[in-house]
């Protein structure tokens, strides 16, 4: 049996390619169902309804009332897929939204409660809309990290939101890239003071708030206010959150749980390299299962191994030489990964 961390992608992972994912692989008719009444009672559209769309609407399932919900569901139903006799799952992450799915799959909450806290803070996010982020890559294109310009980009950042009536702070550590949030004053000034990587860095993402920072605080107030104390339980399964902590089994505050999940996780920066570092070395697992949706999540998990010098990896052709010989990441987004760890299907050797 082959142990994993499962890791839960957040928001922009629905995309065209992934329209009609719930249909082709959520395991469980039943609590779709239950998913989409939540939706209908609150007056949204049904996630079956969306993700059975006869074609993806960009401006409809990127935003956040209905992206949330999606992320989530997929993720839910790919996390519930995974073969329980051939893989044993040591603990979950996830990276931003793919927080509160990992609640959902650590058992910190119910999948119902899951629902309602993912579906329930994108709601208010989108209602918000406060702020924008950009996404810019500090590695080289051999994943070699490149510290002075790490440095050099966070020192520009810090100059930027010094400036009058601009904002621009670090929102998520997401291996070799940087996702910068803050208002359009600060993320224009960012785009016009770096050279163009790749022909698409720096990348505004469409649809995102200032996730992880200060600018979010009235989203955090108003998700305290909305989602009680009493939706969250022990986890069945260590939790490494975005600073790095873990939250085990038998021994969670859980008012501490809730403050984190409602308050620092909404308005400060999420780690994701720590929380993948932290998976590393504390669980060692044979595998790295990434859930559904999307695989644009891969690269930063495989980004953050070699920033962790785990098993020696030290750059891109380091981890593909590892992938290849033995995999250690797996993305359930891609089909031919998928039945590497589903029921039915032939399993990693």
């Amino acid at each position: 049996m082959k142990t994993a961390v499962v890791i839960c992608p957040g928001r922009g992972t629905y995309n065209a390619a992934e329209l009609g994912y719930l249909a082709r692989h959520f395991p469980d008719p039943g609590l779709l169902s239950r998913l989409d009444a939540m939706r209908r009672d609150l007056g949204q559209e049904p996630l079956s309804a969306l993700d059975g769309a006869a074609r993806f609407s960009l401006s409809k399932h990127s935003r956040g009332d209905n992206a949330s919900g999606l992320i989530y569901a997929a993720t839910l139903g790919d996390f519930l897929s995974i073969d329980r006799d051939e893989i044993k799952i040591v603990a979950v992450t996830g990276n931003s939204m793919g927080w509160y799915s990992a609640l959902a799959c650590g058992g910190a909450l119910s999948s119902e409660d899951g629902f309602r806290v993912t579906n329930t803070m994108g709601t208010l996010m989108h209602e918000a809309l406060i702020g924008g982020q950009l996404i810019h890559p500090w590695m080289d294109d051999d994943w070699a990290p490149q510290p002075a310009r790490r440095e050099a980009l966070l020192s520009l950042m810090a100059q930027i939101d010094g400036r009058r009536d601009h904002t621009l702070s670090l929102s998520i550590d997401l291996g070799g890239m940087l996702v910068l949030a803050g208002n359009e004053a600060g993320l224009s000034a960012f785009e016009a003071s770096v050279d163009p990587v790749q022909g698409r860095f720096p990348m505004r993402l469409g649809n995102h708030a200032a996730f992880h920072t200060a600018l979010q605080a009235p989203v955090a107030e108003r998700g305290q206010e909305k989602l009680p104390q009493g939706l969250f339980a022990q986890p069945d399964l260590p939790m490494i959150d975005g600073r790095g902590a873990v939250w085990w089994p038998g021994a969670s505050d859980l008012a501490d749980l809730r403050h984190y999940t409602l308050g620092a996780q909404v308005v400060e920066p999420y780690d994701f390299t720590r929380a993948i570092t932290v998976a590393a070395r504390e669980f060692a697992p044979d595998l790295f299962i990434v859930t559904g949706p999307g695989t644009t999540l891969g690269g930063a998990v495989a980004q953050s191994l070699v920033l962790a010098d785990w098993k020696g990896m030290s750059d891109k052709a380091a981890f593909k030489h590892h992938q290849e010989k033995q995999p250690l990441l797996v993305s359930m987004g891609l089909d031919d990964q998928r039945g590497l760890v589903t029921q039915g299907e032939s399993h990693v050797s």
